[in-house]
């Protein structure tokens, strides 16, 4: 006979157990990157707009995101409207989104763990302050949170206090991380980690880049990168525009490919490092952040069944495909927000699109190898122009190259004394003849006598 008492099995999750899950798979770098998505979160909803197709026009420049790095420090700041106590008491700081809980207009966040995952990433000291606007007035409170007490507290308290705070500079937040962990430390002490941060930044928030917001990190403003395809003369990037409704809500995607460079002349695999390989393959873009970058494996479709594996070849191929929608479960990324879930219906959608910009390219390829130099100078007359001006275009345009006819060929092989085609090389002229062309020369010699023209 079993006790009541013992009827339930506990199933309650350990606090311990909980940060070590969501912090395991995830990397310094995209635990930054939760931070600033929820900046850009805030400067959206701020100018009142959306990061909808590459034709919105919203300006962000009044809006800032600042990233200071030390060996022992981590702070973000941005002026992007801050955090509301209201926010701060249901939703902020809840691990994971509760069903009452709307999700925000066009977000990248979708599970309501990406401040908290990264802050315990990063350390466990933690300061974060918000000034909000209130009534027309500025308003503000600070969460410390410690780690190690938040922990020794107990399973059964997950809260953290809010206290009252002086007003930051500009309403905005402020999230300071100090008593990093060794896997912070390591990193920030490496200049490499800098400057790999900034390549990101520069890639992956490219679109909002290009809208005006400033990303600085250890005080200097990121460029974004300017994305490119080719496009005059006999080349035409395919820019086609979709609408899909999905459990009662709009999810909208762009799709774009074409030549962003001339294939190389030389295919074969090189040691050196080659940023049009680099760059080439496809890019997927969701709420306006690249998740998945210059992919040649087979997330994008390269290497499945009709489709060949990347070869270096196809390089200066480059497709972007857009996929945006007020709520971002919706879009195919998975929680780490660095590649695409494969098993997304609206993703699965849209890959033979995918394939059939490809399929163009490789076939362009495949027949540009016959007559390069031709190709080349057809290559010369489409000139690089940034995605947001491409002319909308539901297919690929690319040059149809007619393959040489090839001529059967014959291969002749005999053997004589050398003494005799010493001799024969001196009747031709040239006593240090090679012995190939002795051959060719008697060859055509009977050939003409015998034959006569072609």
């Amino acid at each position: 006979m079993i006790p009541a008492e013992k009827k339930r099995a506990d199933a309650n999750p350990t606090k311990a157990f909980f940060v070590r899950m969501i912090t395991r798979d995830i990397t310094l770098e995209d635990c930054i990157f939760d931070l600033v998505d929820n900046s850009i979160d805030g400067a959206w909803e701020l100018a009142g707009g959306h990061p909808l197709s590459l034709d919105d026009k919203t300006d962000l420049s009044a809006y800032k995101i600042s990233i200071r790095i030390e060996e022992d420090c981590f702070e973000i700041s941005d002026n992007c409207g801050g955090i509301t106590l209201d926010d701060a008491v249901d939703y902020a700081f809840t691990f994971g989104r509760k069903d009452e809980a709307e999700t925000e207009n066009f977000s990248i966040g979708v599970y309501g763990i990406g401040m908290k995952r990264a802050v315990f990433k990063l350390g466990s000291q933690i300061d974060i302050r918000s000034t909000y606007e209130a009534d027309g007035s500025p308003s503000s409170f600070r969460v410390p949170i410690n780690v190690e007490d938040w922990l020794a507290s107990g399973d059964d308290n997950w809260d953290f206090d809010i206290e009252e705070a002086e007003d930051l500079e500009q309403k905005g937040v402020q999230i300071t991380v100090t008593d990093l962990t060794e896997a912070a430390k390591r990193s920030f002490e490496s200049p490499r980690f800098i400057r790999n941060l900034r390549r990101s930044i520069a890639r992956d928030y490219a679109l909002h880049l290009h809208r005006g917001l400033v990303i600085e990190v250890q005080g200097e403003p990121i460029s974004g990168w300017t994305i490119e395809l080719r496009q005059g003369g006999e080349f035409s990037p395919m820019r086609a525009q979709f609408e899909e409704d999905i459990e009662d809500e709009k999810v909208f995607v762009e799709v774009l490919a074409g030549m962003a460079a001339p294939p190389p002349d030389d295919s074969e695999p090189s040691d050196d490092f080659d940023e049009g390989q680099n760059t080439s393959g496809w890019y997927v873009v969701c709420n306006g952040r690249i998740v998945l970058a210059a992919d040649k494996t087979t997330l994008t479709g390269w290497g499945t069944e009709g489709w060949p594996q990347w070869h270096p070849q196809y390089t200066g191929f480059l497709g972007i495909i857009i996929f945006y929608s007020r709520r971002a479960d919706l879009l195919p990324l998975t929680t780490t927000k660095r590649s695409v879930d494969e098993t997304s219906a609206i993703y699965r959608q849209f890959r033979p699109k995918m394939r059939e910009a490809s399929r163009e390219w490789i076939s362009y390829t495949n027949t540009r190898k016959q007559i390069r130099e031709e190709a080349a100078e057809r290559e010369d007359a489409a000139k690089s122009v940034p995605i947001f001006e491409v002319t909308i275009r539901q297919d690929v345009e690319l040059p149809k190259i007619a393959p040489k006819t090839k001529i059967p060929q014959a291969n002749i092989l005999y053997t004589v004394p050398r003494a005799r085609a010493k001799s024969l090389a001196s009747a031709f002229g040239n006593i240090n003849m090679s012995y190939k062309d002795v051959g060719l020369r008697s060859f055509e010699y009977a050939f003409e006598d015998l034959v006569g023209d072609d």
